[in-house]
């Protein structure tokens, strides 16, 4: 009986340990499936979010992107544009006056000089002998001439008397009127000795900029030569020369009669820097028959040397100013043909194209006749994809070139 007892023992255990193992391997197995049914919802909604998210980008992508702004008041100058150049009032080519060689130059070229300034000097000694011989010849015939009046003083008591006949006493005074005539002529000589002295010293005749040295020191140059010895160009003022259209002139006219000195800006050749400003200096007398245009002359300080002689300059002339003007950036306007028109931002984010009214232009601003009202919004930029009634997407102007939003949102 206790034989059998233990024998049962074993095998019970060895039965409830079986079971053991086999629960253990289904909760293993139904782990593992919902680690692998988890897994797969996890994937899927990724899945699904990308795809959502590629389609919210496209839909993004697809819609043009644009910048705004709105349409301002303010100051509107109205400007006459012309094209210029830059004239000198003066220009001279220094030449010397008398033969001989050049001993010293005293400029150094580009400088600025002043008139009465010394550029160079001639060798004075063929003038200095000409001064001493004319000056030696003048004390010679001042001498003769007081030998002449002597003797004319103590011919003329006795011509009265009969002592002597008064043709002698005429020849005498004869004689003295040509020892006077030859201490003149003497003069002439000393002052003419003096110029050319005088002339042996160049001066500037003008002020102004010094350009390249076309002599050097050692050089002979002559009263007759071409080429001079240096150009000198009068910078300070400094004038530019511009043709107007005849049918600006009723514009200019009516400027000048409200202010004679009307403002005129010169700016470079892209017309992106201004340069300087001036006046207007005087009109020509006639109207070019052949282009149709007046040509007019403006003055500039040119204190700190801004416009160089013969450069090539934009000119604009104010003629009136325009308050509360509605404005707008001159990119946002579109021409087609004659007509202008801009792209207007609606609420809903879809542009309108309307019809516009432009008058002058203003350092980037145009101004708007009719079409727009104060604070209108309007395309400035991205017109590649727009079409009328086309929603849009709006990048703020401080929005980084990968980075867009939708206005609105």
């Amino acid at each position: 009986m206790e034989q059998a007892q233990q024998t049962n023992q074993p095998r019970t255990s060895l039965k409830s340990t079986s079971q053991r193992g086999k629960q253990t391997q289904f909760w293993i197995i139904i782990s593992l499936l919902l680690f692998l049914f988890a897994f797969v919802v996890v994937r899927l909604h990724s899945k699904e979010i990308a795809k959502t998210s590629a389609e919210q980008a496209a839909l993004a992508n697809a819609l043009p992107h644009v910048e705004v702004a709105n349409a301002t008041t303010g100051a509107a100058r109205h400007y006459l544009n012309a094209l210029g150049t830059v004239t000198p009032l003066n220009t001279v080519l220094v030449r010397s006056r008398i033969d001989g060689q050049i001993m010293n130059v005293f400029f150094h070229e580009g400088e600025l000089v002043q008139e009465g300034a010394l550029l160079a000097q001639i060798d004075p000694r063929p003038a200095e002998v000409i001064l001493t011989q004319a000056t030696g010849q003048m004390a010679r015939d001042q001498a003769a001439l007081a030998q002449a009046e002597t003797d004319l003083q103590r011919y003329e008591p006795l011509a009265q008397h009969k002592a002597i006949a008064q043709q002698q006493k005429d020849d005498q005074a004869a004689l003295v009127q040509q020892d006077r005539g030859a201490v003149e002529v003497d003069a002439g000589q000393i002052d003419n000795a003096k110029l050319q002295l005088t002339y042996s010293r160049i001066t500037a005749p003008i002020s102004g900029r010094i350009g390249l040295r076309l002599v050097d020191p050692g050089n002979v140059v002559h009263a007759n030569d071409t080429t001079g010895i240096v150009s000198i160009t009068q910078v300070r003022p400094i004038t530019v020369v511009f043709n107007l259209a005849e049918d600006d002139l009723p514009a200019l006219q009516k400027a000048l009669r409200v202010n004679p000195q009307i403002p005129v800006e010169a700016w470079d050749r892209a017309n992106q820097i201004h340069i300087a400003t001036g006046r207007i200096l005087s009109l020509d007398n006639s109207i070019d028959s052949t282009s149709g245009t007046l040509k007019v002359k403006a003055t500039f300080e040119n204190d700190h040397g801004e416009l160089f002689p013969n450069e090539f300059v934009n000119v604009r002339v104010l003629t009136q100013v325009s308050q509360n003007a509605l404005l707008v950036p001159d990119s946002a306007v579109q021409r087609n043909g004659d007509s202008a028109y801009v792209y207007v931002l609606g609420p809903d984010n879809t542009v309108h194209v309307r019809s516009v009214e432009t008058g002058h232009t203003d350092a980037g601003k145009v101004e708007i006749l009719s079409g727009l009202q104060p604070g209108d919004a309007i395309v400035t930029k991205g017109f590649d994809k727009l079409q009328d009634a086309i929603r849009v997407t709006v990048a703020t102007a401080n929005e980084s070139a990968d980075g867009h939003r939708e206005s609105g949102e």
